[in-house]
């Protein structure tokens, strides 16, 4: 019975929400959906490739070496990343 949507049935849906949401609002809901799934695909890749160099890199990386960071405007946005320096932490001395 709702195995199988055919092509009637996914037209009635689409013209319900047309009729709920209006069709100025939907190129917007479309936009930031499609932001969304960008984002969470960046960061399930970056988790990927984190969980990698892990396995592949030592346990702890040597203690007179800054690792570099990045900030990031948004998770995912890579477009307006920077590097940034964190200074030493000298307290461990």
């Amino acid at each position: 019975m709702f195995g199988k949507i055919g092509a009637p049935e996914i037209i009635l849906i689409l013209v319900v929400v047309v009729l709920l949401f209006g069709a100025k609002k939907l190129p917007d809901m479309a936009r930031s959906l499609g932001k969304s799934a960008r984002i969470l695909k960046s960061e399930a890749k970056a988790m990927k490739s984190e969980g990698k160099q892990e396995e592949a890199a030592p346990a702890d990386p040597p203690a007179d070496q800054a690792v570099p960071r990045t900030i990031q405007a948004a998770p995912g946005d890579v477009t307006s990343s920077r590097p940034v320096a964190e200074p030493s932490d000298t307290t461990k001395r």
